[in-house]
């Protein structure tokens, strides 16, 4: 599977950003999704994964009701739906399948080249 993200920019506090993730190969239905990030001089984290199915989602707690993961298969794509934005969500944004439905980075096999997020105060 190969995965490319973008939808990225520079948006002001408050401001909402729709994050893609397109993927490529006949297998990406058959993977779980999680989106990433990585802020600068921090390490990479979790912010929200989808099973492959599209049945279940687990956000982690900084970006819970401001941020919604989904997908469309049929597409082979995925999103990331960011509203509510505030100036520590800047970093650039991943984002990667796994065959395990995991928060853990190296649980997944794949990962696209990053979308750069700003927020601005």
């Amino acid at each position: 599977v190969q995965l490319q993200a973008s939808g990225g920019g520079l948006v002001q506090a408050g401001g909402s950003l729709s994050l893609s993730c397109a993927a490529s190969g006949r297998t990406f239905g058959n993977y779980n999704v999680g989106w990433f990030r990585r802020a600068p001089g921090k390490e990479r984290e979790f912010v929200a994964a989808i099973r492959w199915s599209g049945a279940s989602t687990d956000v982690s707690d900084s970006v819970k009701g401001r941020f919604t993961i989904s997908r469309d298969n049929a597409k082979k794509m995925a999103y990331l739906q960011m509203n509510s934005l505030k100036p520590e969500d800047t970093a650039v944004y991943y984002c990667a399948a796994a065959r395990s439905f995991s928060r853990y980075r190296y649980d997944y096999d794949y990962w696209g080249q990053g979308t750069q997020v700003t927020v601005s105060s």
